[in-house]
């Protein structure tokens, strides 16, 4: 499965798997196949970084 390239897009679409779906940010990479480290670079790069006790990127 492929995530969104834009980090606004990816911002969105992430808080929404790990709100909904997921229950932690380690979770929904294994279940989606895709780069945790990738992930919080690109999200890191717009200012945002996971807090894990809110389960969402802030």
């Amino acid at each position: 499965m492929s995530i969104p390239n834009d980090p606004n897009m990816l911002l969105s679409y992430v808080n929404l798997k790990l709100r909904d779906y997921y229950a932690n940010l380690e979770d929904m990479c294994d279940d989606m196949d895709v780069s945790k480290a990738e992930i919080e670079e690109k999200l890191q790069k717009i200012g945002f970084n996971y807090d894990s006790q809110r389960n969402q990127f802030v």
